[in-house]
């Protein structure tokens, strides 16, 4: 094809007009003109000096060739790699032989995780940071990217408020699954807030009030009574009732400690909990055991291994082993019965929930059987109604009816 051009009426116009053969442009690779330089040179028809003037290259650089051309043969005309022969900071072997025994030991712990106790033991060995660890488990394919995921911010009371071991305990039941066997396991769970020690990780056939009760008196006897203990709104830890109070949460406003629940449908109030539930669900039951004692051991043991062993990021990779202490307020080892003040009357809840009131009676909640509530007057025909020092209502003697108070 060739293109001509002409000029009409004072424009350019270009016309096309084809020809017997179509002629590509010629490409000269650089190895090619490199084989040409040394045909060239062999057949001694030019200098060194006029065959580098004829090509463009300096005198060095024509001996370069030359010279490869000489050793390797025509492969050495090709562009060797310019990838450095070594890495000086790389990490060696030795050291990350070291990261993947541990990786392999405990399957679920990230870099940070790992990093921190090989630093513990090892302070004098100079582990890589955490991302080259990070990268070493990639390169040995022992990780499992996963999209990242856009989450509720986390809500923060009381948790902000946590300053010290036991001032909260939270508690919740892992989700239930099948052992080997076929039965229904469910793990109650009970941890400190500002530690995240593990206090207790209890398989339990049933979730009611006998066996929870059990478990979390076995833990205050251990470790001493808390002030707080957060919870969700489930059996047995809430009823239906009178200001959702149920059995178990009386047992603790005995014992002085002040029950929160949150909201519902919010696990993320009680988010430091979860957090240890999935870690809980990675190491114990992915498979589960073949029966409830197998199990039980597998919760003992990644009980003590997250106490002592797991380094936490919030308390700066120490573990929660070595930040707890126990409650200096001790289980007492019998009940002991809350005195009114002598200007507040009593009167004790019967088994239908109600009291007794001048030949009269008036429904309170079942939830409060046999139990003594105080009656303090506020006016003639007005009362408030406490149980211990928690306000429950008022009740109004003229009309002989109850009013719970309104929580927010």
């Amino acid at each position: 094809m060739v293109y001509t051009l002409s000029e009409i009426g004072g424009f350019v116009a270009l016309a096309f007009t084809h020809d017997d053969a179509f002629m590509p442009w010629k490409e000269i690779r650089t190895v090619d003109q490199r084989l040409q330089f040394l045909s060239s040179y062999q057949k001694e028809e030019m200098s060194v000096t006029d065959l580098c003037h004829e090509y463009g290259i300096s005198r060095p650089t024509a001996y370069k060739w030359i010279k490869r051309y000489d050793e390797v043969g025509p492969e050495g005309l090709l562009d060797l790699t310019r990838k450095p022969h070594g890495c000086s900071h790389a990490t060696p072997a030795q050291i990350e032989n070291e990261i993947l025994a541990l990786r392999k030991r405990f399957p679920s712990w990230g870099a940070r995780k790992l990093k921190a106790p090989l630093e513990r033991m090892n302070p004098n060995v100079p582990w890589p940071a955490a991302s080259t660890v990070g990268q070493i488990l990639r390169r040995a394919g022992l990780t499992n990217p996963k999209r990242k995921k856009r989450r509720t911010t986390p809500y923060s009371q009381p948790f902000s408020m946590v300053t010290a071991p036991n001032q909260l305990w939270c508690m919740d039941f892992k989700g239930y699954f099948m052992t080997g066997d076929g039965l229904r396991c469910d793990p109650f769970t009970i941890t400190d807030a500002h530690s995240r020690f593990l206090i207790r990780c209890q398989a339990v056939t049933r979730m009611d009030l006998a066996q929870v009760s059990a478990v979390c008196e076995a833990a205050m006897r251990e470790f001493g009574v808390p002030e707080r203990i957060r919870t969700d709104n489930g059996t047995p830890f809430a009823g239906t009732g009178l200001l959702g109070l149920s059995r178990l949460s009386l047992a603790w406003i005995k014992l002085g400690i002040v029950h929160e629940r949150i909201q519902p449908g919010k696990p993320q109030q009680n988010g430091r909990h979860e957090r240890m539930h999935r870690t809980l669900k990675e190491d114990t039951t992915n498979p589960p055991a073949r029966t409830l004692t197998a199990q039980q051991k597998k919760f003992d043991n990644f009980r003590a291994t997250f106490n002592h062993e797991r380094p936490h990021e919030a308390l700066a990779n120490e573990t929660p082993g070595s930040i707890y202490v126990p409650s200096t307020r001790m289980l007492p080892s019998r009940a002991v019965p809350f005195v009114y003040p002598k200007s507040i009357e009593t009167r004790r809840v019967n088994c239908s929930g109600d009291v007794s009131w001048h030949k009269g009676r008036v429904f309170i909640s079942e939830v409060f059987r046999n139990e003594d509530l105080g009656f303090e007057q506020m006016e003639e025909d007005l009362y408030r109604v406490t149980f211990h020092n928690m306000e429950l209502g008022e009740f109004n003697s003229s009309e002989m009816r109850f009013r719970p108070v309104l929580r927010a």
